[in-house]
């Protein structure tokens, strides 16, 4: 598959998606194959670790501080250790590639309308066992097919194809790092926005160092309990938190997807909990977004969360004092819209990723001239 194949432009659903067609069941090519050039392209000195004796490599990307022998990976498979130097193994070595809705991160707070040219490569940090993504998430790079997809190309599709932002989505961000932080760069300098889709299990330095180059960050906080987070998700609710509180004082638009697993996570006093923390932590405008459970991956014994168990949610959010509070993967629900906080009238009514009407004027409520927190052009 070339780069031209790859990239074929054709008409989908809310809008253009360039064809992705990679998956580990057709993946027979490596991905020099696919670039046209030499595999050590993608191989890129990483950032953010330290030396230790034995020429040991203590990564500092992610909370883990994976300790990392020579010839060994760290959890996320895509960074090698190599004879005491530590590598990126995914650099411009892109698994996907689409035009999207920027409502599908879901963004309703930023560029409504607008779409993202949306990128990831291989590999995670976390291991949710509800995974949508797990073929690329939880696969070494080796094992997906790829192609060189260079920060200047994605640039340049992105301005080809009238996309405001380049998406970094899919998989983990965080492990591919090194690339998402030279695509915004290069965004910055050509008017392309960076929007950030992530698990939030980064370290503070890392993540101080790219706020700057992004405009935005949606977090999945999987649960309010660290016990959730350990046997779930092999991940660290506090750090996440954490994350959360340096986007916000770094004045960054931030959004929240919590995923409603039935017996899981859904219970009232979560729900509680997690409302009091946000209001306390990240104030009322913060919106957050109640995703619907889809059975998938290692958790496909489960139910599909209940239509009940999301309405219970949002209502909870609103009578503890959030603003803005979405549910998400129910096509058509009345709460995929955005209604003024002061008024309650409908500013942005949507219907799954389109949006059927936009009132908005200038970031304010056309009714009562409330302005709506949001980044709107």
């Amino acid at each position: 598959m070339r780069r031209r194949e790859f990239l074929q432009i054709t008409a989908a659903g809310a809008g253009l998606m360039l064809y992705q067609g990679l998956s580990l069941a057709d993946s027979k090519k490596s991905a020099a194959d696919l670039s046209g050039g030499s595999e050590d392209y993608f191989i890129k000195p990483a950032r953010f670790y330290k030396k230790l004796e034995g020429d040991i490599i203590e990564c500092g990307l992610c909370p883990r501080e994976c300790r990392v022998d020579k010839g060994e990976r760290g959890y996320c498979g895509v960074r090698e250790n190599r004879n005491g130097e530590y590598y990126t193994l995914v650099y411009s070595r892109a698994c996907a590639a689409n035009i999207d809705p920027i409502e599908k991160k879901p963004f309703f707070h930023y560029l409504p309308g607008s779409t993202a040219f949306s990128i990831a490569t291989a590999g995670c940090n976390m291991n949710c066992k509800f995974c949508q993504n797990w073929n690329i998430s939880q696969a070494k790079p080796e094992n997906v097919n790829s192609i060189k997809l260079t920060p200047t190309d994605c640039v340049k599709y992105a301005k080809a194809n009238n996309c405001r932002s380049i998406a970094y989505t899919y998989s983990e961000p965080t492990v591919f790092y090194e690339y998402m932080s030279d695509c915004a760069l290069e965004g910055q300098s050509a008017d392309v926005r960076s929007v950030v889709v992530s698990n939030g299990f980064i370290q503070k330095e890392p993540l101080k160092r790219l706020l700057p180059l992004v405009n935005a960050y949606k977090i999945d906080l999987k649960a309010i309990t660290p016990q959730y987070y350990s046997d779930i998700c092999k991940g660290d609710l506090y750090r996440i938190l954490d994350t959360l509180l340096t986007i916000k004082a770094d004045g960054k638009w931030l959004e929240i997807v919590y995923l409603m697993v039935s017996n899981l996570n859904d219970g009232k006093e979560d729900l509680n909990k997690l409302a009091d923390w946000i209001v306390a932590n990240l104030g009322p405008d913060v919106p957050i977004h109640f995703s619907r459970f889809h059975p998938e991956y290692l958790l496909k014994n489960l139910p599909m969360t209940p239509l009940e168990s999301l309405e219970r949610a949002y209502n909870i959010c609103r009578d503890k004092g959030i603003r803005y509070v979405y549910i998400g993967n129910v096509y058509g629900h009345k709460n995929e819209s955005t209604y003024c906080h002061n008024c309650n009238k409908t500013l942005i009514k949507r219907k799954g990723l389109q949006i059927v009407e936009n009132l908005l004027d200038k970031g304010r409520c056309p009714y009562c001239q409330s302005l709506i927190p949001g980044i709107w052009n």
